[in-house]
């Protein structure tokens, strides 16, 4: 009975030891203190007033909230900075009498990564995503505003994960 209660207190000891590596956002450990997020350029052939804006500040939000890295604005560990290189909308399916039935918002990213702690983890990668609308609304208002945070959700995150989870 006595080595039940042993191994018992050994396997909870193991347990809660090795959750330190790890944190509920799955970034293991990260031995950078700072990251900084530079403004992304626009350079989309058709241009989309405040997309830089917002793309970059959603970057830092999700960062910011995924980690406990601090924002700092120069000399960060991490450092995230590249370019708006596609916002486009295009045509996706037909109705019967030739005409748009649904149209694809896509917006394409480059991302350079820099880590000043460990260099075998920089990158410069693409990263891209789309939303789909009827083509009968608008791309302006309350459709444009979902579009943007669908892509920008699934862009930002498809950044962490290549930078930080390494998925």
């Amino acid at each position: 009975m006595r080595n039940i209660q042993y191994l018992i207190i050994i396997a909870i000891v193991f347990t809660f030891s090795s959750c330190s590596v790890y944190n509920f956002t799955g970034t293991g450990k990260i031995d950078a203190k700072t990251f900084q997020v530079n403004y992304f350029q626009n350079n989309a052939d058709l241009i989309q007033p405040g997309l830089d804006r917002d793309f970059t500040l959603q970057l830092q939000d999700l960062i910011q909230n995924q980690t406990n890295l601090n924002l700092v604005s120069t000399g960060g560990d991490l450092v995230y900075e590249g370019e708006i290189t596609d916002y486009r909308i295009s045509p996706m399916t037909a109705t019967a009498d030739q005409q748009a039935s649904q149209n694809r918002l896509k917006i394409r990213v480059n991302v350079r990564f820099t880590n000043r702690k460990k260099e075998t983890d920089d990158f410069e990668k693409s990263f891209e995503f789309y939303y789909d609308y009827p083509a009968q609304q608008q791309l302006v208002g309350a459709t444009l505003d979902t579009a943007l945070k669908e892509i920008f959700d699934r862009i930002t995150q498809d950044i962490f994960n290549a930078s930080l989870a390494k998925w």
